[in-house]
């Protein structure tokens, strides 16, 4: 059975907390996908954030303060996990909004369910969202 494919999309300034649970993740069997640990030198990052996005099970929108207002790439990635998610069928999970910190939602994604990974429990519920979305696309459930 396959690894849960999770797109990791975050702004720079979020790097450490954001590596943080891609080795989670990776720990629990997922198949995280984080820039700095997958673009190899050489390789053009705007081709591989894009295939990246159109090959993975669950895009994890990592907010904070400084992403949600931050003007630049994290904001064409929200748009991209955006339209991916218009392509699924109701009821799919598929885009998940992550605050890292307490922080308002962008507008245009209010209306997705979030999970605070910075209060408890908040992990074991991203979690069983992952499972959820797992059991959707024949994946291995995290563990």
């Amino acid at each position: 059975m396959k690894a849960l494919k999770i797109f990791l999309c975050h702004a720079l300034e979020d790097k450490d907390r954001v590596f943080d649970l891609y080795r989670k993740l990776k720990k629990l069997g997922a198949a995280p996908w984080l820039d700095s640990e997958e673009i190899l030198p050489g390789q053009e990052w705007n081709f591989e954030i894009n295939k990246a996005l159109d090959e993975s099970d669950a895009i994890l929108l990592c907010l904070s303060k400084r992403s949600v207002g931050k003007e630049g790439y994290v904001q064409r990635e929200i748009r991209i996990a955006l339209d991916r998610a218009l392509e699924m069928p109701e009821g799919r999970v598929f885009l998940i909004p992550v605050r890292l910190e307490e922080c308002s939602l962008p507008q245009r994604i209010s209306s997705y369910q979030w999970v605070d990974l910075f209060v408890p429990g908040g992990m074991e519920k991203l979690i069983k969202s992952l499972n959820l979305r797992a059991i959707q696309v024949n994946a291995q459930p995290l563990s």
